[in-house]
């Protein structure tokens, strides 16, 4: 533990690695942004971001600052994530898909000093302006108009007078770094989560959850693998576990804006990348295509998946996934626990002339210093599987009284830290939450689990109302409320039951309509597409007169789940 203590404690602060390979390697790339054909060097990262850096501090942005950052752009919001590190700020990703009700929560929660924004999302700002406690200052990047997300100026709008107004170049022009020391403790970054009895919640991070976060995953690599992204940067896996996973490791992160079956293989085999993350439906889409000759031909070997999904080796098999490794991985807690599993016997997955980066010996030497288990694949057949707890983390299923559960009883994910500053430090501007996800000096993670007689943990559910649809995690509470916003609707439940791919949810929504035939089916998908976020669009709706309540008056939710099934054909 010691020995791996001062290995984890070396490479605490991540913009700090940046560094370190912009001195040791600085004409090495380090991000290359598909959507531009883009690359950038480890060095000239690091000169732009020390800029930013000196010019948030010149602005008044500085140790303990928020920044909230609303970009589609994950190359200007990588660039902007590190300079408001080095300025001692703290990071705050905001979901570009929001709008209306969920924006305006958000920068209220928040109350940034700054935001970083793009042409192509003020109206959205415009919309919210009235309903904002403070409109802060905003930072506008203009694309040049050789890039993808360039907006003409004759499509623009202005920013509202309300926000003081500064130009992305005032942020790029020289200016000195701040010399400031970045303690582990420091919050780096604060990431919104899903919210299962009220609104999202703001997740409070410090560089070490961070740092835990990437620790085993980056171990894993070397400099000759080559990191996918295609995940939003509002979210940790997009932002920390490829991104910042490249700046610990010194090697290439490749990132296009968005998941695209129809290009990911060419997208692979033009960078060469060795390793992705494959979240939910990402595999089913994949699988879809007819199958091909040369499907196993890409240098794509080593592939994260989560959760895990029973046909794994039958995705394995089709495209030479050598390496599959899973786990848990979430906001507050990190990575807690991980499995390393041998799909493929050694030569039959990657063709050795398309293999590169970490090899099987590396990885398996690295898992045994962890203590992570690997397996080989067809061992591998219940579902759910998450491995064994990581080595700082101390990890309990407790049933409702806090009490431990028996191995294969059901109950609650726990966690609890064995060094200081491992998990998240709280939940922001909601004390309560926050005391109450760690009850009985254990982190609740809100998920149904168990664990075998032999050590095994397996994943079975989310608890209470939660959903998840395209890579989302989220509240029914928050679909409910902005379903609410409708002026035809009474009330409403909302639900998930399971989607007919992948291991994601549908969402359905039962409404009751204040007066009779003044709203349709058809009419309220067409409001919700207009209103609300993609992911939380409904699938089904159906119209009712009332939603059936206990003696205490709460909705019983598990009826209507039955009777859309049974309906359905899937009961």
């Amino acid at each position: 533990m010691r020995d791996l203590l001062t290995d984890f404690e070396r490479e605490e602060i991540v913009f700090e690695r940046l560094d370190a390979w912009a001195h040791t390697s600085p004409d090495a790339v380090y991000f290359y942004y598909g959507e531009d054909d883009r690359a950038l060097t480890f060095g000239e990262v690091a000169d732009i971001t020390d800029r930013i850096a000196g010019n948030l501090t010149r602005l008044g942005i500085g140790r303990g600052s928020r920044v909230s950052v609303l970009l589609h752009n994950p190359l200007v919001t990588t660039l902007a994530m590190f300079g408001i590190w080095k300025a001692g700020a703290v990071f705050c990703p905001i979901n570009y898909t929001f709008t209306g009700k969920l924006l305006a929560y958000t920068l209220n929660d928040t109350q940034p000093d700054l935001l970083l924004t793009e042409p192509g999302i003020i109206p959205r700002l415009a919309e919210i302006t009235a309903e904002l406690a403070r409109p802060p200052r905003a930072v506008v990047y203009d694309a040049p108009d050789t890039a993808h997300d360039h907006v003409p100026p004759s499509e623009r709008v202005p920013l509202p007078s309300e926000f003081p107004a500064l130009d992305w170049a005032e942020l790029l022009a020289p200016a000195p770094r701040p010399d400031l020391t970045v303690r582990y403790t420091d919050p780096a970054s604060i990431v919104y989560t899903s919210g299962t009895t009220g609104p999202s919640k703001g997740v409070i991070l410090p560089f070490r959850c961070l740092n835990q976060y990437c620790f085993l995953a980056r171990k894993l690599l070397t400099r000759e693998d080559v990191i996918y992204c295609d995940l939003p940067m509002y979210h940790i896996a997009g932002a920390f576990a490829l991104i910042a996973r490249a700046a610990w490791v010194g090697c290439e992160v490749a990132v296009w804006n968005r998941f695209s079956p129809q290009e990911f293989w060419a997208r692979i085999a033009k960078r060469g990348a060795t390793t992705a993350i494959l979240l939910d439906v990402m595999t089913p889409w994949l699988m879809k295509a007819p199958p091909r000759a040369d499907d196993r031909a890409t240098p794509l070997a080593k592939v994260h998946l989560q959760p895990l999904p029973l046909n794994h080796q039958e995705i394995a098999r089709r495209f030479g996934f050598d390496i599959v490794t899973t786990g848990f991985g979430q906001t507050e807690s990190g990575l807690g626990l991980c499995l390393v599993i041998e799909e493929m016997p050694e030569g039959e997955g990657t063709p050795p002339e398309h293999w590169k980066g970490a090899t099987r010996a590396h990885i398996r030497q690295v898992a045994e210093r962890f203590g992570v288990p690997v397996v080989a694949g067809a061992a591998v057949t219940t579902k759910g599987a998450m491995g064994h707890p990581m080595p700082f983390h101390e990890v309990a299923i407790l049933d409702a009284n806090g009490y431990p559960c028996a191995p294969g009883e059901l109950g609650e994910l726990c966690f609890r830290p064995k060094i200081p500053g491992l998990l998240f430090d709280g939940y922001l501007g909601k004390p309560e939450a926050t005391l109450r996800a760690f009850r009985n000096l254990w982190f609740h993670t809100g998920d149904a689990a168990y664990v075998s007689a032999d050590g095994e943990y397996f994943f079975v559910d989310r608890l209470g109302d939660r959903l998840r649809r395209r890579g989302e995690n989220f509240s029914s509470y928050v679909v409910e409320d902005l379903l609410h916003q409708h002026p035809e609707i009474a009330l409403c439940a909302v639900f998930p039951i399971p989607a007919v791919e992948g291991d994601e949810d549908d969402i359905v929504a039962f409404v009751v309509p204040k007066s009779d035939g003044a709203l349709t089916e058809a009419q309220l998908l067409a409001w919700a597409n207009e209103h609300l976020p993609k992911f939380m669009q409904p699938q089904y709706v159906r119209l009712v007169t009332e939603l059936p309540r206990t003696l205490t008056n709460k909705v019983e939710k598990y009826k209507l789940r039955a009777a859309v099934l049974r309906e359905l054909g899937r009961a």
